[in-house]
C-alpha cells in the first residue's frame, strides 16, 4: 500500500499519523518526510528520508518501485508536492490512498475541504482521499461538523466517523524521548512490576520507573485505538 498524508492545514498531526499510525501497520513501508521546516518523522526517532516539495523526481521513482510507502507531506511543501504531481502524467494513480488528518478547529476544517478540491482537481477519486478525525475530544458529529456535512452534501471524499484519535499526551512525550510507540508497546518490561519491586529509597530509580511505567500505561491505550482507527480510515 501506498499512503500520502497532508493537509493545508498545519498542526492537524502529518507527522504523527504518518510514523506512529501507519508505518507499524504497512508490513514493509518506507516513510519519506516531504518537509523543509517542521518536524518530520526522522525528528520522532524513525528512518527516513526527506525531501523538499519540489524534488518530486526522486520521489516519483520511488512511486514506481515501491510496494509499500508513506509519503508524509508537510504544509509548508503541499503546494509544490501537489504542483509536481500533476505534472507526471498519472502520478497521483501510482498513490492508493490520500490521508487527510483533521482537528475540529473551524480553519482546519475549511484547509481540509480545501486540500480535498486540490486532490480532486488533478484527478484524484472520492474513494482514495479519506478522512482521519484527530485530537478528537468530544462528539465528532458536533465538533467536525463542517467536514461531515461537507461529505454528505458535496461528497468528494470518504468521512467514517469512526476512524478517530483522540487528544493524547503520549506523543508529546514519545517526541521528547524520540522514540516510536510501537517501541514502547513492544517493550518486554512491566515497569508495575519493576516499581513495585525496586527500593523505595531509590528515588531517582522510582522516577524512572514511574515515567516509563506511565508512558507504557498510555502507549498501549493508544495502540488499541489506533488499531481500531486504521481499519476504519480504509474500511
Amino acid at each position: 500500500m501506498k499512503v500520502a498524508v497532508l493537509n493545508y492545514s498545519g498542526s492537524v498531526g502529518k507527522t504523527v499519523i504518518a510514523s506512529h499510525l501507519l508505518e507499524p501497520r504497512i508490513a514493509g513501508a518506507e516513510v519519506i518526510a516531504v518537509e523543509s521546516t517542521n518536524e518530520s518523522a526522522a525528528d520522532l526517532g524513525l528512518d527516513a528520508e526527506q525531501l523538499r516539495g519540489d524534488q518530486f523526481g526522486r520521489l516519483f521513482r520511488k512511486l514506481l518501485t515501491a510496494s509499500a510507502l508513506i509519503v508524509d507531506v508537510g504544509a509548508s511543501n503541499i503546494e509544490d508536492f501537489l504542483a509536481e504531481l500533476a505534472k507526471y502524467d498519472d502520478a497521483q494513480a501510482e498513490i492508493d490512498y490520500f490521508v487527510l488528518p483533521v482537528v475540529s478547529t473551524g480553519k482546519a476544517q475549511r484547509e481540509t475541504i480545501k486540500t480535498i478540491a486540490a486532490l480532486a482537481s488533478i484527478g484524484v477519486e472520492p474513494h482514495r482521499i479519506r478522512v482521519l478525525f484527530n485530537m478528537a475530544e468530544g462528539s465528532i458529529a458536533e465538533d467536525f461538523g463542517t467536514i461531515l456535512r461537507e461529505a454528505d452534501q458535496a461528497g468528494g471524499f470518504i468521512a467514517n466517523p469512526n476512524a478517530v484519535l483522540e487528544k493524547n499526551e503520549v506523543f508529546e512525550l514519545l517526541a521528547k524521548r524520540r522514540m516510536s510507540i510501537k517501541s514502547v508497546v513492544d517493550d518486554p518490561n512491566d515497569y508495575r512490576v519493576l516499581l513495585r519491586q525496586s527500593d523505595p529509597a531509590d528515588e531517582d530509580r522510582i522516577e524512572e520507573l514511574g515515567d516509563k511505567a506511565a508512558l507504557q500505561a498510555l502507549a498501549k491505550r493508544v495502540w488499541r485505538q489506533m488499531d481500531v482507527a486504521f481499519v476504519e480510515v480504509f474500511a
